[in-house]
């Protein structure tokens, strides 16, 4: 089931417009088949991409099927830009008070302490069969893309391109230096970035940087046989780490990727990654972000005892996860001197047509750019 993006830019009243019919089953959600409440480190559980780049070139950007007629709601296993009315809305926020409660200081450090744990623990038993690779990131993100299928920080087309930044020519010499389009991706998992982009964008000038929290993920990766050393770099990095070493100097990417991982991160530590990693941005590159939005699914499934603190919550096996709304995202990419270029809202309506269950779908994607010229005091 491809993922698709309704366009709600940043601060837009929300509005909202489908049956209240849809109410009554708003929390009956059984987990589907297709789609899972939880995301990796970095890995979103729940995105099928189209089995191949070819079949991703000829699909046109998300955001074209609409439910206009309630009682056709099981025609298709999904539908776009689906608002909610206020019943909706006051249903969600009901459901979320109720499981607020935080649990213990000592119950949340110790999910906090033992977090690499979690996430070995995960991957060591999922290994590298969880997830499908994710074709639709050059749909959405053309940034990831060859050269010819690139446009300047997505369709909008905002800002110049980055700037040289710590180029081949410079003295300055680590993995990749010789390259002159550098991405990370932060939270990579087994690769499902990754990889796509190593098969798809064959630029000689590519150089791709990828890191995760769990060392069992990128022993993963490195164990892949389409991993190649000579185009990709993968290392151990705990986002959250103020101290964090990264193989690259300040100043030397052209885009930093961030799916599914901010969310992962304890909200006291999310605005000293960003303004950390958006330090190893060229001037003009930029951090893309697909995460979490306030209400989705995955938030309201969770029963009480699983609240860390406001919006935050610990799943079964240990690892947490945050919901975002657009102004907090947008908080934390400013305060990191990054310049807004895309930040959206994505409601979506999956169907499960068996079970004739619905089951609805808020994330957020963003796109935020360092400025070229403008100084800040976080960079």
């Amino acid at each position: 089931m491809a993922a698709a993006y309704s366009r709600q830019p940043l601060s837009s009243p929300p509005t909202y417009a489908t049956s209240n019919a849809q109410v009554a089953s708003f929390f009956n959600m059984a987990a589907p088949c297709a789609v899972a409440d939880v995301a990796g480190a970095g890995q979103s559980r729940r995105l099928a991409s189209p089995s191949s780049a070819a079949e991703e070139e000829k699909r046109p950007q998300f955001g074209t099927r609409f439910l206009t007629d309630p009682r056709q709601v099981f025609q298709h296993n999904a539908w776009d830009n689906v608002e909610w009315t206020e019943e909706q809305e006051a249903a969600a926020k009901s459901k979320v008070g109720e499981n607020s409660q935080p649990l213990p200081a000592e119950k949340q450090e110790e999910f906090e302490s033992r977090a690499n744990q979690y996430w070995n623990d995960f991957y060591t038993i999922h290994e590298n069969r969880f997830f499908k690779d994710r074709h639709w990131l050059f749909t959405e993100f053309p940034e990831l893309a060859p050269p010819a299928r690139r446009h300047p920080h997505g369709p909008e087309n905002a800002g110049p391109s980055p700037s040289p930044g710590v180029g081949p020519s410079s003295p300055v010499r680590f993995p990749g230096s010789d390259a002159s389009y550098r991405i990370l991706e932060v939270g990579c998992g087994v690769g499902n970035t990754v990889f796509p982009i190593l098969k798809t964008n064959n630029d000689p000038e590519l150089f791709v940087y990828c890191c995760d929290f769990s060392s069992t993920a990128v022993e993963l990766v490195k164990a892949n046989p389409e991993y190649e050393a000579g185009r990709c770099l993968a290392f151990v990095c705990d986002l959250s780490d103020d101290g964090a070493v990264y193989p690259v100097p300040d100043g030397s990417l052209d885009v930093v990727v961030l799916i599914f991982v901010l969310s992962a991160l304890h909200p006291d530590k999310m605005q000293s990654s960003v303004s950390r990693l958006a330090r190893l941005l060229k001037p003009g590159g930029v951090m893309m972000l697909r995460d979490y939005g306030r209400y989705d699914m995955a938030q309201l499934r969770f029963k009480k005892g699983r609240c860390l603190s406001d919006n935050f919550y610990v799943r079964g096996d240990g690892t947490r996860v945050y919901f975002f709304t657009q102004d907090e995202l947008h908080d934390i990419f400013s305060e990191a001197g990054l310049e807004k270029v895309q930040n959206l809202v994505d409601r979506r309506l999956q169907v499960n047509r068996g079970k004739q269950l619905t089951m609805y779908r808020v994330w957020i994607q963003c796109k935020y750019r360092r400025n070229p010229e403008k100084k800040n005091h976080s960079i």
